[in-house]
């Protein structure tokens, strides 16, 4: 797995556009997080159909049509320097096949920022656009306007990504060892659901896979590991960091499966990392060169985020 080009890192007064491609925003919300970036000397813009409902779909920010045009139009624009989720929830696997991805690879790189439902895009970033993206807080999410933590982590990863390299587990290993990879992944579902689709990776080979979920049963998470295992996109990896695993069933029922599905690999793994559905959740991005070490339960990037 190679490493993917890095995007430049923002300055005070860069402009960041808010869009919405998966589930609808509370405008309440919206406001808390834009007030927060204005509040880091930022220049937020909200597409224009952020605030869109579908009027048949209630579980959709709009038409397929309508996000997917935010989404271009904002990557496409020479004056937006990042591209910010307002949140996750569902519909970014509908409209990724809608996008022009020859017209946003001549847009150059940008910063891309989102979790969860995102976790489609960021894929589609990585194998039509090359490009690093980071997996941290939707601007207009609960744990991002509540959460100085997760600010603060994101502020310091989008402005001085040299000061957060690191990111050290609060839990033990599941499987011992050190490994050197290239990190990928997102939310385990999306990636299991993203199997065999065009804008989705076919393997993790030479890749340290991160990974995390919310809402899902012990029985789910087994089911989409199984899923990943049986179809060799497990092979080769070089070892797995575990996130958060909100409303996922007690830990102690989920960990013996993940024991279970990922100890069978031989390769490092290292549990509660921090990022994904948690509060505080910290900002990680994909496309990078790192070192995983699971006896100090760190990972530890070798370059910044962003340039």
């Amino acid at each position: 797995m190679k490493e993917l080009v890095r995007p430049s890192r923002l300055a005070p007064g860069a402009r960041v556009a808010v869009v919405a491609p998966s589930g609808p925003v509370a405008e309440e919300r919206l406001e808390a997080g834009l007030d927060l970036l204005r509040g880091w000397d930022l220049d937020p813009v909200v597409a224009p159909h952020v605030l869109d409902r579908h009027d048949r779909l209630p579980h959709l920010a709009g038409t397929d049509a309508d996000r997917a045009a935010d989404l271009q139009r904002a990557w496409c624009d020479p004056g937006v320097d990042a591209v910010l989720c307002a949140r996750g929830g569902y519909g970014a696997q509908r409209i990724v096949d809608l996008l022009d991805w020859d017209a946003m690879r001549a847009a150059g790189p940008k910063v891309f920022v989102g979790f969860s439902d995102s976790t489609t895009l960021h894929e589609a970033f990585a194998l039509r656009l090359g490009l690093v993206t980071l997996y941290g807080p939707a601007a207009a999410g609960i744990d991002f306007i509540k959460s100085a933590r997760g600010q603060e982590h994101l502020r310091a990863t989008l402005f001085a990504p040299e000061t957060v390299r690191t990111l050290a587990s609060t839990g033990t290993a599941i499987a011992p060892g050190r490994a050197r990879g290239v990190t990928l992944g997102g939310c385990l579902a999306l990636l299991a659901t993203g199997y065999g689709t065009p804008h989705t990776r076919a393997g993790t080979r030479g890749g340290l896979l991160l990974i995390e979920d919310v809402g899902e049963r012990p029985y789910s998470v087994d089911r989409a590991l199984t899923q990943l295992l049986r179809t060799g996109w497990l092979d080769g990896v070089a070892g797995v960091a575990l996130g958060s695993w909100d409303r996922c069933g007690p830990y102690e029922e989920l960990r013996p499966v993940l024991v279970d599905r990922l100890g069978c690999l031989g390769v490092p793994v290292v549990e509660e990392l921090g990022f994904g559905h948690c509060e505080g959740a910290l900002t990680v991005p994909f496309g990078v060169p790192a070192v995983l070490d699971a006896d100090e339960g760190t990972l530890t990037l070798d370059t910044p985020a962003l340039r």
